[in-house]
């Protein structure tokens, strides 16, 4: 092993890439840049041919990098194969790989390994909240004076920022794809913000979805003073809880219980016996303890992203980051100064006293029902629509009924969402288009109303993504002349 790192083998052997997304990629870059011996041949399966990912490739034609395109069949037998998150284990290409090779892991796996020693990790999953959550622990950690950065979905690949050698503390948004294929990651902190059904055709089943998020704290047990973040307000996560109380000094390692069963203006700590806990104070103010230590983090009023789940996610991140070393003063005086992200209950400007959010990054159902509480006493008109996912739409239909003045139904899942909204007591519009959905809210919305894009479906239907779908609804907004939001 190379001394000084987490788990790094002086030689990795005969090393194959399957895949060449943004994490294959960045294996293969680091990989050709390792000194000579450490890896003994390398080889890449591409999957389907692109002339971007060939012309990537090109760059190492001297290497002797083997390169294999619109191959499903791997071929030849490796030490190690590094996966992307893209390709499913259930899929003919993964197994594929795995016969042929002695070990495979994902890209942040694998960056783990290649970590210092004394590199921290932050590891952020869970179906909803993720970005967000990642983005503000990071934010703090800065604040705090640590050398942080958001990596992993967001930001730079786990590896990249491995390879840059300019972070000591990685927090890091990882995904239940590349969680699956972990083994030693064992990170300081593991947060996760919540589970509800999604992905079911990279897992095949909700078990199998849930299982692989719970593998962020398989290892945790391994690594001095680690804690596990739990938002116990959602009923799936709260049964991890569960299971972590039930293994008592067993588990080895701390957990700490955001919010109950009743709510986040709950205390795990009286309501179950929690050592640790986090929830609002009955003044409103965020608050984190552990044992008998208790921060308060100033009030959640002074937070600009709107809505009760970024509570949520600042009490989870807050709890990670005074759990690595944060100062609490810090941490409150970094809170106000975090804006909305992109895409996500994000202001984007008004039109006649209309005032606009983009809340495209609501792909499913569940990321939307935490949405429209947010503007509360406000109802917005809502857009919904999109590829739709199939998920029940009842919860979605009862929360608009108590929250939105209006909807707006659109898209290749219009006529579902159509259906499940007969009669459901608040007027239901409908329209082709996303473009035409928001003419159409606004001519139901009047002056200091809402409107507000969270489609509770993927994009797929009319945009490559829900970023494209995000940008266009704000280009519209714009195109009405649209202001900045106050």
């Amino acid at each position: 092993m190379i001394e000084g790192k987490k788990y790094a083998p002086a030689c990795l052997g005969d090393v194959l890439v399957l895949g060449l997304g943004a994490s294959g990629k960045a294996a293969v870059r680091y990989l050709v840049d390792q000194p000579e011996g450490r890896v003994s041949s390398l080889t890449v399966y591409g999957g389907t041919f692109s002339q971007a990912n060939a012309d990537f490739m090109s760059q190492w034609a001297d290497e002797d990098v083997a390169v294999v395109f619109d191959s499903e069949d791997v071929q030849g037998a490796y030490d190690l194969c590094i996966a992307s998150p893209g390709i499913s284990m259930f899929e003919p290409f993964y197994q594929s790989a795995q016969k042929a090779s002695a070990e495979v892991i994902s890209e942040v796996e694998f960056a783990w390994r290649e970590s210092d020693a004394d590199a921290v990790w932050v590891a952020i999953t869970g179906t909803n909240g993720k970005t967000t959550t990642t983005s503000l622990a990071a934010h703090l950690a800065c604040a705090c004076g640590m050398n942080a950065a958001a990596v992993g979905n967001i930001g730079d690949t786990c590896l990249g920022a491995v390879a840059g050698g300019k972070v000591n503390v990685y927090v890091a948004e990882v995904s239940s794809y590349q969680l699956a294929s972990t083994s030693r990651f064992a990170p300081q902190v593991a947060v996760l913000t919540n589970i509800t059904p999604d992905h079911l055709h990279w897992h095949k089943s909700h078990e199998a979805y849930a299982e692989a998020k719970a593998k962020v704290f398989a290892n945790l047990s391994q690594v001095p003073g680690a804690l596990a973040v739990i938002d116990a307000t959602d009923d799936e996560a709260r049964g991890v809880v569960r299971t972590m109380k039930a293994a008592g000094a067993d588990l080895g390692y701390d957990y700490l219980p955001v919010g109950t069963a009743s709510g986040l203006a709950s205390d795990m700590r009286q309501k179950c016996g929690s050592a640790n806990s986090a929830f609002l104070s009955a003044e409103g103010h965020l608050t984190v303890c552990f044992g008998d230590q208790e921060a308060d983090l100033g009030p959640a009023a002074n937070l600009q992203i709107k809505g009760a789940h970024n509570v949520s996610n600042a009490l989870m991140a807050l709890a990670a980051i005074l759990r690595i070393g944060g100062d609490p003063e810090a941490c409150a005086a970094a809170l106000a100064t975090f804006a909305p992200l992109e895409h996500r209950i994000e202001p984007c400007g008004s039109v006649r006293g209309i005032a606009c959010y983009n809340d495209s990054k609501a792909t499913n159902v569940d990321a939307t029902l935490v949405a429209l509480p947010a503007f509360a006493p406000a109802k917005p008109v809502v857009l919904l629509g999109g590829d739709d996912k199939g998920t029940d739409l009842a919860p979605l239909v009862q929360k608009c009924c108590e929250y939105a003045r209006a909807v707006v139904c659109f898209g290749d899942a219009k006529d579902r969402f159509l259906a499940a909204f007969d009669q459901c007591g608040i007027p239901v519009h409908e329209a082709p288009h996303m473009a035409e959905a928001f003419d159409v809210a606004l001519q139901v919305a009047t002056p200091e109303d809402v409107i507000l894009l969270s489609p509770a479906c993927a994009s797929f239907d009319e945009f490559h993504s829900f970023e494209e779908r995000g940008t266009v609804f704000k280009s519209l907004v714009a195109a009405y002349g649209g202001d900045e939001v106050q």
